[in-house]
């Protein structure tokens, strides 16, 4: 796929690697691994250290995010964000190409992509399939640390793109808007505990678990199996459309999905299942666990 096609919401391996032999990673584009593990299973900032992409830097989500927050990787502050990717030589010209090494190719660079929209940044894509292919493909690695100059990003949040959980509480009774859910089926039906928590959905909410957009590969599915997969699941990207998760990251998934079908305000509920399991009253909090203990 081309890259300018989309608003250069993807780019592929080639496209990037040949920018980086050409030596175009500077002010005018960034790259950024947005690597995120559990601590006890791999520690991204290491790894990042060890082997990356030539000129990149780390983009560490436990430092860009809201820290006083009782909920995880919280949106942060229109400054904290403006600062944050301001010292990693991020300027409102930049554009900024975000990966991460997961092992299915994507995971947590769609958060970073969605973050940077979310404040107002229009350049910026997702490395289709991740560190993992771009080391598959036989691309340069390195464990050399890049210094950016640091730039100045002036940051603006885009509140039709972010939901908050009073809107989604609103949205239980009145229906504005549609609710896709990327968590897998059975945290998503309250068959299976979600990371400790008891699971279940909002009401009203569809479920289409965030996998189904990525090939075995992990690269993304084509538009056309993409806009099929909407289909299937009776989701209209023509109308107002939310996506949840567990704490806000898969959901971006589906914001990228409709994203390269043309559907550019897919907003994201920030607090996810997290929040609203916390907050929620017991009957906007759906799960098939309840009904068949009762």
């Amino acid at each position: 796929m081309a890259p300018q096609v989309l608003g250069r919401a993807l780019v592929s391996a080639k496209w990037l690697s040949e920018a980086v032999r050409a030596g175009r990673v500077g002010a005018s584009l960034r790259v950024l691994d947005a690597s995120w593990y559990p601590p006890q299973e791999r520690n991204a900032r290491q790894e990042f250290k060890e082997r990356h992409i030539p000129g990149a830097s780390f983009f560490d989500i436990e430092e860009c995010r809201d820290k006083s927050s009782p909920y995880d990787f919280m949106l942060p502050s229109e400054a904290h964000f403006a600062d944050y990717v301001g010292s990693l030589g991020v300027s409102n010209d930049t554009h900024v190409v975000v990966y991460d090494g997961d092992e299915l190719g994507t995971f947590y660079a769609p958060r970073a992509w969605w973050m940077f929209r979310v404040f107002g940044h229009k350049e910026v894509s997702i490395l289709n399939g991740g560190f993992k292919n771009w080391v598959k493909e036989g691309h340069p690695v390195t464990a050399e640390a890049s210094q950016p100059t640091p730039a100045v990003f002036k940051a603006k949040l885009n509140t039709l793109l972010v939901k908050t959980f009073e809107e989604m509480m609103q949205n239980v009774g009145s229906l504005r808007f549609q609710v896709v859910d990327s968590r897998p089926e059975g945290r998503f039906r309250g068959t299976e505990l979600d990371q400790g928590l008891e699971s279940g959905h909002i009401p009203g909410a569809v479920n289409i678990p965030f996998r189904s957009f990525l090939t075995e590969t992990g690269h993304e599915k084509s538009i056309e199996e993409i806009q099929e997969i909407f289909r299937e699941n009776k989701v209209d990207l023509s109308k107002p459309l939310a996506a949840t998760c567990r704490k806000g990251v898969t959901a971006c998934h589906i914001a990228l999905a409709a994203y390269l079908c043309g559907k550019r305000d897919v907003a994201v509920y920030d607090g996810s299942w997290s929040e609203w399991f916390h907050r929620a009253p017991p009957r906007y909090k759906v799960s098939e666990m309840k009904r068949n203990k009762a």
